[in-house]
């Protein structure tokens, strides 16, 4: 425990990016937001805070988190529960917005830097949810698109669940993808109960 939470300060202290973060258009600080302990039975992969996560300190504190919430079929308590429920992004910071307003990719240096002493770090984890195409290539080493990730949802194997982003701009891609809601969500809620009431 004490280890996980000298790894947590550390990554709170980060600020490799700091240069890279003052050229972007919203010229921010770096905030990592670091949602983890070592009792987590429940992963969540996602990809970076976005600029509410950021001013917040929570992760998932907006819209897409709402969704997602849904989608896992956790009560806001629950999905905050970090002795349960641990919350690692591909890049623990906001990326910022690029001169045209667009989100920026996580900084591979991130995943690069603390990715691997995190995941040891968590030896209790039973079911990982990688959220979006930056986690997908990275815990699955993976090339293929979204859509294709997430359609052969079982052949990633009983832990593991590969989502798209739960952003509403994804609601067209959910809409023309019915079998998500269908087939997809209904196993994801059984094996997240599973997991943490189990």
């Amino acid at each position: 425990m004490a280890e996980a939470g000298a790894l947590a300060a550390e990554i709170a202290a980060c600020r490799r990016c700091a240069a890279r973060f003052a050229t972007t258009n919203t010229a921010h600080a770096p905030r990592p937001v670091v949602w983890f302990r070592p009792g987590a039975r429940l992963l969540i992969a996602g990809q970076a805070p976005g600029l509410r996560v950021h001013r917040s300190g929570r992760p998932f504190d907006d819209p897409s988190g709402v969704r997602l919430r849904d989608w896992l079929g956790l009560s806001e308590a629950e999905f905050y529960d970090r002795d349960r429920v641990a919350i690692v992004p591909m890049a623990f910071c906001f990326p910022g917005y690029d001169a045209k307003g667009a989100d920026l990719p996580p900084p591979a240096i991130c995943g690069r830097t603390w990715h691997a002493r995190v995941m040891a770090a968590l030896r209790n984890v039973r079911l990982r949810v990688l959220v979006g195409g930056h986690a997908h290539r990275f815990h699955l080493a993976t090339r293929t698109g979204v859509t294709e990730t997430v359609r052969r949802w079982r052949d990633h194997g009983p832990g593991i669940f590969a989502l798209p982003h739960p952003s509403w701009r994804n609601s067209a891609w959910l809409k023309k993808n019915p079998w998500f809601g269908e087939e997809v969500l209904p196993a994801l809620r059984a094996a997240v109960r599973q997991v943490l009431d189990g």
